[in-house]
Parts: C-alpha cells; structure tokens; sequence
C-alpha cells in the first residue's frame, strides 16, 4: 500500500461519527464513537432547529454548532493521535456542493438536508489538516467495491466479518464504511 503511517476513516451522522484507524496493510488499529457537538446544541440546526427561527436567530444558532464541531473534532482528532502514532491522514465522505451562505443552506430545500453533514465533514477536514494530516475524500457507493480490490480480496464481507469476530462489538456498518474508506486512502484510491 501507498502509504507507511496509520489512516482514520470516518463514516459521519449528524452530531457523531465513527472511527476506524487502520495500517497501511489493513490492521486496525483504533476504533471508536466519537461526539462532534456540544449537547446543549442541535445536531442538525440547518434541517431542523433553523427552518422554525427568524433568519437572524437561526444563522446565529448554525454557527454556534459550527463552532462547537471545529472544538469537538479537534478534540477528537487529537484523542485518536494519542493513541495511534503516525497517523497519516483521514478519509471523510465527499460533500455535496452547497450554496455559498447559510441562509441559502437553510431556505434550499436539497442544501438544508444536507448542510449539516457537511458542516461536520468540513469540521474534520480542517482539524484534519491543522495537523498537516492530508484529507482523503470519498464515495460511499463506491468504497467497498474499491476496498476490497486495495486489499486483494474477493470478499470484503467475510473480511469483515473474521474482525467482527477477532475484535468483538460494536462492529457496525459504520465500522464497516469508515473502515473501508482508511483502507482506500492508505492505497492513495481516494481523492486529496
């Protein structure tokens, strides 16, 4: 595989995201469930919170959830570093392109469900890269398939399933997403 330091693939929800940190031949290294936003704060505000604010009041509410993704994904970031040396990158899901400001995010109907998703992607891409980490960008429909040619197997599934077995749970589609996406960007497969 391309390269020789430790890769974090990422498979994100609203407010959350799952971990996977592989080696550059496959080993997992670190997995796990991390928070991206104060609990106080909405987890989606554009699709949510927003549509039942004035305009003022919901920017304001879009970015205090922004800012608070930029501290929790540093944060998160800086967690995985300390228990995997030599990370070398992070593999996130490609974004959607989005209208250029949040009150477009929020009164388009296809940007305000996906904004969020966005919000916390752009969140890690940028504590990603504050660490010199190149940030590796994904297709969900397409990463197995790629996956499983970077790691020369016919079957991805019974892969992963003798980690399910090796490992215990959790062991989710998450997992299975995020780690799929690492095992890509360490081929170099993914998009920078």
């Amino acid at each position: 595989m391309a390269n020789t330091g430790a890769l974090v693939g990422v498979s994100d929800h609203g407010g959350w995201a799952v971990f996977v940190t592989v080696a550059p031949d496959g080993t997992l290294l670190d997995r796990r469930r991390v928070e991206l936003v104060d609990d106080a704060l909405p987890a989606i505000p554009h699709h949510h919170e927003a549509q039942q604010l004035p305009m003022d009041e919901a920017v304001a509410l879009v970015e205090r959830v922004r800012a608070s993704a930029e501290k929790h994904a540093a944060l998160a970031l800086d967690a995985v570093a300390a228990t995997v040396p030599h990370i070398q990158g992070i593999a996130l899901r490609t974004c959607p392109p989005l209208p250029a400001t949040i009150p477009e995010r929020i009164t388009d109907y296809r940007a305000r469900n996906v904004a969020d998703w966005v919000m916390y992607r752009k969140a890690l891409a940028a504590a990603a890269e504050s660490r010199a980490w190149p940030v590796h960008w994904y297709d969900a429909k397409s990463v197995f398939a790629s996956a499983a040619a970077a790691m020369h197997v016919e079957d991805l599934d019974a892969h992963f399933l003798q980690i399910r077995k090796s490992i215990g749970p959790p062991w989710t589609q998450d997992h299975k997403l995020a780690m799929a996406a690492a095992l890509v960007a360490a081929t170099g497969a993914c998009k920078t």
